[in-house]
């Protein structure tokens, strides 16, 4: 009894101080104005509000784009490194850029896109002129989706690598065609990995603010950008702290939408 409870209280604590208690910080700071006053006005303007509202709808949308995207690229890269016989070195390939810190990784872009970046040296280079690649919608979702790509292509990975190859044999064995073997069997199987990589992609591109601002020039406006603005520029921590809660509870609904009750399946 002793030994559980020496490995409960350690999980509990870092819990309760870097989990429950942030949460709970901004949930009673939501509660007040710019002057310290108790009020429900915070909800009530975003609730009201055409511009906190039109926000949230770019939220949204960018960030479904962005799943979208990634998804349709990490799905077949997913499928292809299962099928290598060195996929444990391609996987840390693909997995790689997570290694080097996002604001590097984005002020590489910067200098890619910009004006006298490599990309625009190279249109110039083929007779083909200078062009704005930076500070476009374009360059925004390809910069957010090859970010996001790995945190997709893991879970779909160990889901498929999780499938037992004897279902696949008895398909074969059975008539069934490549096609409808997965159809029928690989991509139902790894809808778990699926499901788990949209949570790890969407629910983080709700609240992007850094690449935003150094890539999309602040075209893009999103929640994101919204809480950083209340926080650092205008101190309105009250709003700042009610626009939070509605990202907290936008990730608690897609992870119950995505979530998944059924029992995996596998090689057991």
């Amino acid at each position: 009894m002793r030994q559980k409870v020496m490995f409960i209280v350690p999980y509990a604590l870092w819990i309760i101080l870097f989990v429950v208690a942030p949460l709970a910080l901004i949930f009673y700071q939501s509660f007040f104005d710019i002057n310290s006053h108790f009020t429900l006005a915070n909800y009530q303007d975003y609730l009201t509000s055409p511009t906190y509202l039109k926000m949230t709808l770019n939220s949204v949308w960018y960030a479904a784009l962005i799943t979208v995207v990634t998804l349709v690229i990490s799905y077949p890269t997913a499928y292809v490194l299962t099928q290598l016989q060195n996929r444990q070195f391609w996987l840390l390939i693909v997995i790689l850029p997570t290694w080097i810190n996002l604001l590097l990784k984005t002020y590489a872009f910067i200098g890619l896109f910009s004006r006298t970046g490599s990309i625009n040296q190279f249109l110039r280079f083929v007779g083909l002129g200078s062009h704005q690649l930076l500070f476009t919608d374009a360059s925004f979702m390809f910069v957010a989706a090859y970010i996001e790509i790995p945190f997709m292509v893991l879970p779909i990975y160990n889901a498929l690598i999780e499938i037992n190859p004897s279902l696949l044999n008895a398909s074969k064995d059975l008539g069934a065609t490549s096609w409808q073997t997965f159809r029928r069997i690989v991509f139902p199987l790894s809808m778990p990995g699926v499901k788990a990589g949209i949570q790890a992609v969407f629910i983080p591109s709700l609240s992007l603010f850094m690449i935003t601002r150094l890539i999309g020039g602040n075209r893009v406006i999103t929640l994101g950008t919204a809480i950083e603005e209340h926080f650092l520029t205008t101190q309105n921590w009250g709003m700042g702290s009610t626009i939070g809660v509605v990202l907290i509870l936008a990730m608690f609904i897609v992870m119950f939408v995505t979530g998944d009750t059924r029992e995996k399946g596998g090689r057991h």
